[in-house]
Order: structure tokens, then sequence, then C-alpha cells
């Protein structure tokens, strides 16, 4: 198959979905794919009647790139840009796109759209499920009714008093963008000293802020793959919490699957997953993150209906419990797509 994998873009995960896509790409090769790996934001310098030599391995060369430990400067990557609008032809011109994107248009529904209208293929979750799952706070509000339980919250757009933030939430409490993942904007917030600037932080991210209260205890997250919960992994932070950098350089973080827990607790935890993902309207795969609180409940964190795919990522840990390598869950989730 012709095959295009979408990753980069103009998220603050843009390193991130770089790195899982070159990974994603080589994978599909390996498999006799005929593969491009395309930068949603930059696009390719080529005329339409050339489209197809893209597919074509000419250099032989594995993709590779290596997540950095700061996050990307977005407006260095503006200035730099040629403005190339081929992005939607091309991808037209595949079999399927495989999204590798994170956060921003790539998570939120707004691709996906655009996909359907055009008749184009791809994998991961619909327009509506990426939309309910990326806003985090309708997600919470879903799962809220779905009795699904997760942390109390509120939500605001520039400024909130501490004397609100103290009422509703209390401290410790997590300092979050609304609509972003992979740790980026996020504080922990132990005194009403630090709030202001944890606001600061997050709305460089975006004006849209979330606080929740924080929930001490062991963090885990679970994959869902056409419709099975995968293996549940459990996530130590050597140092901190599970931050931009905890998650993406390896060594930082250790991770252990199958997860230490009794098989009632994780038949427990993969039946909430599943809640979950069904909750939201996802599609064929996702992962779903919880804390099991010290008074023994699962308490769910966000779902994320693109994982990352990178060197360190869980679902492709997860999968590996399975016995499903890193091709092989690739070419599942784009015969899902197929499907």
């Amino acid at each position: 198959m012709k095959i295009v994998v979408l990753a980069g873009g103009l998220s603050p995960e843009r390193d991130v979905s770089l790195s899982s896509g070159c990974l994603i790409a080589n994978a599909l090769r390996e498999s006799g794919h005929r593969v491009l790996l395309l930068d949603v934001y930059e696009g390719i310098s080529v005329v339409e009647s050339d489209y197809e030599s893209l597919f074509e391995d000419k250099s032989g060369k594995p993709y590779h790139y290596k997540v950095p430990d700061k996050e990307p400067d977005l407006e260095e990557i503006k200035r730099r840009n040629n403005n190339r609008n081929n992005v939607l032809e091309i991808c037209r011109s595949a079999d399927v796109v495989f999204i590798a994107l994170h956060g921003a248009m790539g998570e939120n529904g707004q691709l996906q759209a655009v996909f359907d209208v055009m008749g184009i293929k791809y994998t991961g979750t619909g327009y509506i499920g990426s939309l309910l799952a990326m806003d985090k706070d309708l997600a919470k509000k879903l799962l809220r009714q779905a009795n699904i339980p997760t942390a109390d919250w509120l939500t605001f757009t520039g400024s909130v008093s501490a004397e609100e933030v103290m009422k509703k939430v209390g401290l410790p409490c997590v300092v979050k963008p609304c609509s972003a993942g992979s740790s980026i904007g996020v504080s922990i917030v132990k005194s009403v000293e630090e709030l202001e600037a944890a606001i600061a932080y997050a709305g460089k991210v975006e004006p849209n802020i979330l606080i929740e209260k924080m929930i001490p205890g062991r963090e885990f997250s679970v994959g869902i793959l056409d419709g099975t919960a995968l293996p549940v992994i459990e996530i130590i932070p050597k140092q901190g919490f599970y931050d931009y950098k905890n998650k993406y350089q390896a060594g930082l973080t250790e991770e252990i699957c199958p997860a230490r827990l009794s098989r009632e607790d994780t038949e427990r935890v993969q039946d909430l997953a599943l809640q979950v993902h069904k909750a939201l309207r996802l599609g064929t795969y996702s992962r779903i993150d919880f804390i099991l609180s010290q008074t023994g409940e699962f308490v769910c964190l966000e779902a994320n209906t693109l994982p990352g795919m990178t060197p360190t990522s869980l679902l492709p840990q997860e999968a590996a419990a399975l016995g499903i390598s890193y091709v092989e869950l690739c070419n599942r989730i784009v015969e899902l797509a197929m499907k």
C-alpha cells in the first residue's frame, strides 16, 4: 500500500510527533509498504505529476529523529516555513494516512473532519471522539456523567482568584492547558504562592486553563486496541512527576509492564479504560491514563486518541507484553483503518 505518515505540525508536541512518525514509517517500510513521512506544516515541494515518486525509498536509509529535552520553538518554525500547500493532495494520493500527530489539529478533530470530507482514509479516532477527548473539561464532564472517577476541577480563561481555586479544588493541585498533551504547560502547585507562575506557564500554551485536585498515588496507563484492553503499565518517574522530559528522555522513568497489580485490580482498571474509550467515542486504538489513589480508587486522568509511538512510549510497550511487535502494531492499526 501507499501510506502517508503524517507528523510534525505546529503543536508544542511537534518533536514527539516527528519521533513517532519516523518509527512508524520505518516499521511500515519494513513490512513492504511504500511510505512517505510528511510534515503537515512544511509539506514537500513537488508537482502533482510526481506524487507517485514520493513513496519510493530512494536513500535506503531509515528515518530518524530524537526528541530534544525541551519543547520546540514554534515561532522559529513559523519563520522558516516555506508554506507549501500540497499536503492534502498528497494525502489523497495515498491508500491511507497514518496520523502520527500529537496535539492541536491532529488530535482535536479538525484534520479528521477534513479527511472525512475529502474521502481520505486515516488511522485512529474520528473527529467527534477526537474533539471530546482533547478538550479536558468536556471529557471530564462526560466521565462524570458516565460515573467514571475523575478528580474535581475548574476551568477558566485569563485569570482566576486563589480563593476560588481553594474553594473548588484545594491544594495541592495540577494546573494544565485545557487541550494539550505530553505534560506541556503542566505544573504541580503545592502553595498559593506557586499558583500565579503555574497559570502563566499553562497560558503560554493556550488561554483555556484547567486546574484539578491532585490525587496522590501510583500512575498507570491502559492501551486499547480494536476493542481490547492491553496489559496495564505502571509509570514511575525517577525524579519529579511524569513531565515532558521524563516522558521522552530515555532512562528517566521506570515503566513496568505488566504492572504489579492484583488480578482484580488489573481487570478493574482495564474495564474502566474500556468504559472511558466508549464514553468518549474513541476509535480503533487509544491510551487511557489513571492514578490509583491512596484509598484504592482508580481515577481517570485523561484519554489519548493518538498515543505516542516514540522509543519511550507506553502503548508499544503494552502491545509487546502481549507479544505484538512494533511492526505488527503499526500494521494492525493500518489494517483497522482500511476496514
